[in-house]
């Protein structure tokens, strides 16, 4: 995640604050559960790479042996197989 994650609860409150405001939307629920729905929206956003990372380790542990003898570059690999998973699903990072 690029944003640390202390700083969530900060940008959400700006993030509901700034639109209601603007009487963008007018809330339906108590501000404390959009706050919270909010905050957990943007938060799974934020690890969406955070999980596609973990599941290309997970793929690359398949490789591991040729990985150890130096037939393959990790780090080149990690990244290839990142790019070709973005692509498939259309994800934005």
């Amino acid at each position: 995640m690029r944003i640390p994650k202390p700083w969530v609860p900060l940008l959400t409150k700006k993030v509901v604050d700034g639109i209601i405001s603007k009487q963008l939307v007018t809330p339906r629920v108590p501000i404390d559960q959009l706050t919270a729905a909010t905050e957990e929206l943007i938060l799974n956003e934020l690890m969406v790479e955070d999980r596609l990372n973990d599941e290309i380790r997970e793929i690359l542990k398949k490789h591991n042996a040729d990985i150890e003898h130096g037939r393959l570059d990790y780090r080149k690999l990690f990244e290839l197989t990142k790019q070709k998973i973005v692509k498939e699903r259309n994800l934005i990072l």
